[in-house]
């Protein structure tokens, strides 16, 4: 096995070289602490991995992403999102007889406990769908405690996580429901998973809706391009907290409150409110290109650029199709996805973007599907949360079956007052 020789005030230490199956490379500094006192710093952790991982590859150079081991680009053209969700749990394609079961479990379950009805009423109108969805779904551990934390294998375990995947689009479409004072729409059993919950968010009592076929599949695909990507902020939480074995209900509600963040989640909305800052102030989309370039303006354009994709993000590739196909079907004028697409024609032509490559991301394109879906602002990432989950089940239970994994208790490096004696009130 290779190492790297780390020398420090005199005392050598090797380290090991860890290579993953891409060729990734790591030096394990599992040691360092203990043999030399000192530890790394990191902020941000830009630059050290928490964990081996089998779930999703990322190479940011290149621009691509592989769900285990599988293109982003096949999946995205070939796969139902309740078979993406199957592949990162389980870790393989399911079988037509396990993919069925799968789907029969899931719609069984998508039902919520009546009393949980209550909740939504105990929320004021203008609470954030996200800040319900985090709330709801930490309250899922109340009714579906797990009896044994130790084992990974438990029965438990496994229906929880058919539970929460199940249930969580009910959550979200209740939540939606709850902010415009409408009456809950109950999931059916004749509907797939996207359909459901269209169904679920737009259907009224009083009135015959049919779910779009073009909506549904502009989901779908949606809720595949987002269901994982590699140890995140969001992620991350939901390993941290896991790492405690905190049970899966608050392990994915503490990553739903890490998603909420407009430097996470939130990015797609902020994309839909730059669009309508522009729209509000004439529409002068070149202005804001300006303002951009210009180094002493505060000014960033939402939806350009990406912390890992050096590269065109291979998701927004995808978006970028899909989003012309479902405006075209859709047929919607609206002066803001007209806005949006200008910006688009100066980041991929302007040398200043090029240069930088900051092309449009996911989150750009995401912003204006959602909005031409009939989809709300409040509730993009929602929707963000919705897609990532069997994301966050994989990776909480990847983390739990792994014999090495070890409560996370991260180091700092102290940088406040030296010791020094207490002064009474008094003497202040």
């Amino acid at each position: 096995m290779p190492t790297a020789k780390l020398s420090i005030e005199g005392q050598e230490l090797e380290l090991p070289v860890v290579e993953g199956s891409e060729g990734e490379k790591a030096l394990d500094i599992t040691a360092l602490r203990k043999e030399t006192g000192y530890i790394s710093l990191d902020p941000g952790y830009g630059n050290t991995g928490s964990c081996s991982s089998d779930i999703t590859f990322i190479d940011g150079e290149q621009g691509i992403l592989r769900y285990r081991g599988y293109p982003i680009e096949q999946i995205a053209a070939n796969a139902d999102f309740v078979e993406v969700a199957y592949l990162l749990i389980y870790g393989h394609l399911p079988s037509a007889d396990q993919l069925e079961t799968f789907k029969q479990e899931l719609t069984y379950h998508s039902l919520l406990h009546e009393d949980m009805k209550k909740f939504f009423e105990g929320y004021p109108p203008a609470a954030h769908p996200m800040a319900i969805l985090s709330s709801m779904v930490a309250s899922l551990s109340t009714y579906y405690p797990e009896d044994d934390v130790d084992d990974v294998d438990d029965e438990d375990v496994r229906l929880n996580m058919v539970r929460l995947l199940a249930k969580v689009g009910t959550i979200a479409a209740f939540s939606y429901k709850k902010t415009i004072g409408q009456p809950f729409i109950y999931p059916r059993n004749d509907l797939d998973f996207c359909a459901n919950f269209l169904w679920m968010m737009f259907a009224v009592p009083s009135e015959d809706y049919e779910v779009p076929e073009v909506l549904r599949d502009a989901l779908n695909l949606l809720l595949i391009l987002h269901a994982d990507h590699e140890q995140n902020c969001s992620t991350s939480t939901v390993r941290m907290v896991g790492s405690s074995q905190a049970n899966l209900f608050a392990s994915i509600a503490a990553g739903i409150c890490a998603l909420s963040g407009p430097l996470h989640g939130g990015a797609n909305q902020r994309v839909i409110e730059m669009l309508e800052m522009i729209r509000q102030d004439g529409g002068d989309y070149q202005k804001y290109v300006r303002m951009a370039k210009d180094k002493d303006d505060g000014f960033r354009l939402m939806g350009f650029g990406h912390r890992v994709y050096k590269n065109f993000d291979p998701r927004a590739r995808i978006l970028k199709k899909a989003a012309d196909r479902v405006l075209r079907e859709l047929g919607h004028k609206d002066p803001l996805l007209d806005i949006a697409k200008n910006l688009e024609e100066v980041a991929l032509s302007d040398d200043y973007f090029v240069e930088r490559r900051l092309y449009p991301n996911v989150d750009f394109y995401s912003g204006i599907i959602y909005r031409a879906m009939g989809i709300p602002t409040k509730m993009f990432t929602v929707m963000f949360a919705l897609g990532r989950m069997p994301g966050w089940i994989a990776q909480w239970l990847e983390m739990r079956n792994d014999p090495a994994n070890r409560i996370n208790r991260p180091r700092q490096v102290y940088t406040g007052a030296t010791e020094r004696d207490w002064v009474p009130v008094d003497e202040r």
